[in-house]
């Protein structure tokens, strides 16, 4: 079977999904099922929504879906010879050493690194007052994010320069982007010449490395370290420039991601006393009758449930990404609702993790907040093994998702430990679907104060 295809003229698809992707995504699946297609310029954009109708993509082979001609647009932030635009064997390597250093003995070392930071910015509060959480929770983000992936000398030394020029490099990804991703604009020269300078700045710091081993740049742990070493199977050494791609593919997979999810799940807490009360009470339980002690890897990774699954349930209402994409270099079979589809070789095959992590079937009332879904006794998210996308699923599932899960549970522990805090809105902010990495709309004022038990 052919999927069906949406009934809106090409002109007026277009306008629809340039306001809201999610809205037309949701109209299509209520209107056609779980496996349709929409006309897009000269393109075929076919959509899977649902467990059963996601599980082909998630299992497809790179041969079948590919990520390279659909990441392309990325290619003058990252560089040449980086990620999408890298060999498959040198796109392996790197991966592997990305890998390599967000394993879990890693993630040990990070944890305090994590922690130290989110107090020294703490400090910078005072006793009370108000703060943009989103704009601040997006500060400590990057300031925890390079401690840990640039090391000690870039964090103390370097550290403005660098943020200001990822935030260039940033902004130079707009949704013009995507389709042209080399037109001449004032966002793509500014981009271009941030990304020159971004690889400037990494040549000197890795020369300084290189050339006086015996000086203690960082303790080892950063990925930077990891990445400077790296040998491709053929013996060519990595290059300073690619070194700084994967830094900056790595910042950019981490920033808005960690920082949107940490708003809201902070938000989301704060809009529902019952689960705030709750979120404190589990933190005293840990800390309660040691309020110094450090907050170690395994504390964050198994004595948090309620933050873990309060974080889990703040993903699947608010994903980052609203849509994972991938080419068809052949032809893919798709079964769903009883039906067998064939998606031709030439589709841009898609999902999306917003409109297939709220369908009722799947899990229950699926606009509230309600992180003991995924708790004992419900597992909701287990009712198929590709239910829940928080981090995407399969072959290209997240590589980062345990260093985003001891991030940001570290950084919230800390913070409502701290804090008494409260929203100055009275709900939680609106999606901003509009933008390229989606995170909240409206106000992310809090009230906060300092605990009287805080030492």
């Amino acid at each position: 079977t052919n999927s069906p295809v949406s009934g809106l003229p090409v002109v007026g698809t277009i306008v629809e999904f340039g306001k809201s992707p999610v809205k037309m995504v949701q109209r299509c699946y209520e209107e056609y099922g779980p496996v349709f297609t929409v006309p897009f310029f000269h393109k075929r954009l076919t959509f899977l929504i649902g467990p059963e109708a996601q599980e082909p993509f998630f299992k497809a082979p790179d041969e079948v879906l590919s990520q390279d001609e659909v990441y392309g647009f990325m290619k003058p932030v990252f560089g040449p010879g980086v990620v999408y635009d890298a060999s498959k064997k040198n796109r392996q390597v790197q991966f592997q050493s990305m890998a390599h250093g967000l394993r879990t003995s890693r993630l040990k070392g990070y944890t305090a690194k994590i922690e130290r930071e989110t107090r020294q910015y703490l400090e910078t509060w005072g006793e009370s007052g108000e703060i943009d959480l989103f704009h601040a929770l997006s500060e400590l983000t990057i300031l925890t994010s390079s401690r840990c992936l640039h090391g000690d000398d870039v964090r103390e030394n370097l550290f403005k320069e660098v943020s200001e020029l990822y935030h260039d490099l940033d902004h130079g990804l707009t949704p013009l982007t995507v389709f042209f991703p080399n037109a001449p604009t004032a966002a793509h020269k500014k981009r271009n010449e941030a990304r020159a300078k971004m690889v400037e700045l990494f040549g000197k710091v890795i020369k300084n490395r290189r050339d006086n081993p015996d000086v203690k740049h960082s303790d080892g742990t950063d990925i930077l370290s990891i990445f400077m070493d790296v040998k491709y199977k053929d013996g060519s050494p990595i290059t300073d420039e690619q070194v700084t791609g994967l830094l900056i593919a790595l910042l950019f997979a981490g920033q808005h991601t960690s920082c949107i999810t940490s708003t809201w799940t902070s938000l989301f807490i704060l809009n529902n006393p019952e689960i705030m009360k709750r979120i404190v009470s589990e933190q005293m339980d840990i800390f309660g009758s040691e309020p110094d002690a450090a907050v170690d890897y395994k504390k964050v990774n198994e004595d948090m449930p309620l933050l873990h699954n309060s974080m889990k349930e703040a993903l699947r209402l608010c994903p980052p990404l609203i849509l994972l994409i991938r080419y068809a270099v052949k032809e893919l079979k798709v079964k769903a609702a009883g039906k067998n589809y064939t998606i031709p070789k030439g589709d841009m095959v898609l999902i999306s993790p917003s409109v297939g992590m709220r369908i009722p079937e799947v899990f229950k009332d699926p606009d509230a907040f309600d992180p003991d879904r995924f708790g004992p006794g419900r597992e909701e998210d287990k009712s198929s093994p590709y239910a829940y996308m928080g981090f995407g699923g399969g072959m290209h599932s997240c590589m980062g998702q345990n260093f985003a899960f001891v991030q940001v549970k570290t950084i919230l522990s800390v913070l409502f430990r701290e804090f008494e805090m409260e929203m100055i809105a009275d709900k939680v902010p609106d999606i901003d679907y509009e933008a390229m990495v989606v995170g909240p709309k409206g106000d992310c004022r809090i009230r906060y104060k300092k605990r009287q038990s805080s030492n």
